[in-house]
């Protein structure tokens, strides 16, 4: 297992609207997303747990396109992943942020 941790800058939503949610299924060639409201501003941290070793970059890139087309600020995700492709993960971010803000 590998895990590591990123802060990502990001505009902010408002605190009211933020729900707890989780999506997806930790299984083969997927994973989950659980999102928390968090006292940070301004940043969405990231804590990624996955089965892949040396893909960090790649990690960091579909995460960082994340940051940028959502208001993630004030968020914390949690994301276990079992090999899950760039597309899933991009799916299943997309699913729970959509989730936590309704």
């Amino acid at each position: 297992m590998e895990q590591f941790t990123l802060t990502l800058p990001s505009s902010t939503l408002p605190q009211d609207i933020i729900h707890t949610a989780i999506c997806g299924v930790v299984s083969s060639g997927n994973l989950e997303v659980l999102v928390e409201p968090t006292a940070t501003r301004n940043a969405c941290e990231i804590v990624v747990n996955t089965s892949a070793h040396g893909f960090r970059d790649i990690w960091e890139a579909v995460l960082k396109d994340f940051a940028e087309r959502h208001s993630v600020g004030g968020l914390r995700l949690s994301i276990n992943d079992a090999g899950a492709t760039p597309a899933v993960v991009s799916l299943r971010l997309d699913q729970a942020f959509e989730t936590c803000a309704a």
